[in-house]
């Protein structure tokens, strides 16, 4: 099985602060991978990360992302957004915002986005309709953490199965449950 995967260059120095900061649910080699090759498919893209964390899924993004294309990404934690910052902030197609999720998708409902990544709360269990109307016609929505995690905070595990099963039953978007990293599933705007 092939399992070497060529990482984005800033990302050991984001891990090592990642580690010291004691954050535990950053997104592994293999989502990265899979981020980085759906957004290099959209050129000229608008990304959304719901959940910057410390810049590990973000950097993966800009990795693959070409000139034109930008990122948005949204935390509610000014302290591990910070590490994001300090790594790739000065990276002209990143511009971070911290605030609730939700309350940002509720901001936005006006604009669409070619990839978004929801890798919280927001925008996956709470506020889901709010991220799926940002998705643009033909644009990703990816979730990750489907499958039972070492750090998945109290009441996360029953909300899986019926966020599954919601989106396998959407009818404007196509659906593919990947048994990939944490549990992938990828939707398409149709």
């Amino acid at each position: 099985m092939w399992e070497t995967i060529d990482k984005p260059e800033v990302l050991s120095a984001i891990v090592a602060d990642t580690t010291r900061l004691g954050f535990i649910m950053a997104s592994e080699p293999k989502t990265g991978a899979l981020l980085r090759l759906l957004a290099a498919s959209k050129p000229g893209a608008r990304i959304l990360e719901i959940g910057t964390g410390t810049g590990i899924s973000a950097a993966w993004l800009l990795d693959g992302m070409d000139g034109d294309s930008s990122l948005v990404s949204i935390e509610n934690d000014a302290q591990c957004q910070d590490v994001a910052k300090k790594h790739i902030g000065k990276d002209s197609r990143v511009s971070f915002i911290c605030q609730d999720g939700e309350e940002f998708l509720k901001s936005v409902q006006d604009q669409r986005f070619d990839l978004v990544f929801a890798d919280s709360w927001p925008g996956k269990f709470n506020g889901l309709q709010l991220a799926l109307n940002v998705v643009a016609r033909g644009g990703y929505y990816i979730i990750d953490d489907l499958f039972p995690q070492p750090g998945w905070p109290d009441g996360h595990a029953p909300k899986v199965p019926k966020l599954v099963e919601e989106l396998e039953g959407r009818q404007d978007f196509v659906s593919l449950k990947l048994d990939w990293a944490s549990g992938l599933m990828v939707l398409v705007r149709l």
